[in-house]
């Protein structure tokens, strides 16, 4: 099993976006960190249809989407902690070979920033 995460931010357009300035904010510290990739041609984002950050997909051993959804219920300011919970759910369901939750809650977290002509209307 692999996990990445995947910004593909505009950072040319919003700085604040950049990878590092990203990892430093998902991935508090003493916390096991994925490898960070880049999409900077935003071609993943688009293949995935992918809309916020963090938004969590999960394949199966068949390649299949069995998840697309929240990381967990912790959201900036509501004081629930961040723990994985939803997608620790799915990766448990799918390494046991048990059937992943129908109930799936979308991610929430800021649009991603689409350079001019990759907006999602665009594709």
């Amino acid at each position: 099993m692999g996990i990445v995460a995947i910004s593909a931010n505009d950072v040319p357009n919003h700085s604040e976006d950049s990878p590092a300035r990203m990892e430093e904010e998902a991935c508090p510290p003493g916390l096991w960190v994925p490898p960070y990739l880049y999409d900077e041609t935003q071609t993943v984002a688009i293949a995935y249809r992918a809309a916020c950050t963090p938004d969590c997909f999960r394949f199966n051993a068949e390649h299949r989407l069995v998840y697309r959804g929240q990381f967990d219920d912790s959201r900036p300011g509501n004081s629930v902690p961040v723990t994985g919970k939803d997608l620790r759910t799915v990766l448990d369901a799918v390494l046991t070979g048990w059937d992943v939750l129908r109930e799936q809650k979308p991610g929430i977290g800021c649009n991603l920033k689409w350079k001019a002509g990759h907006e999602p209307d665009s594709y």
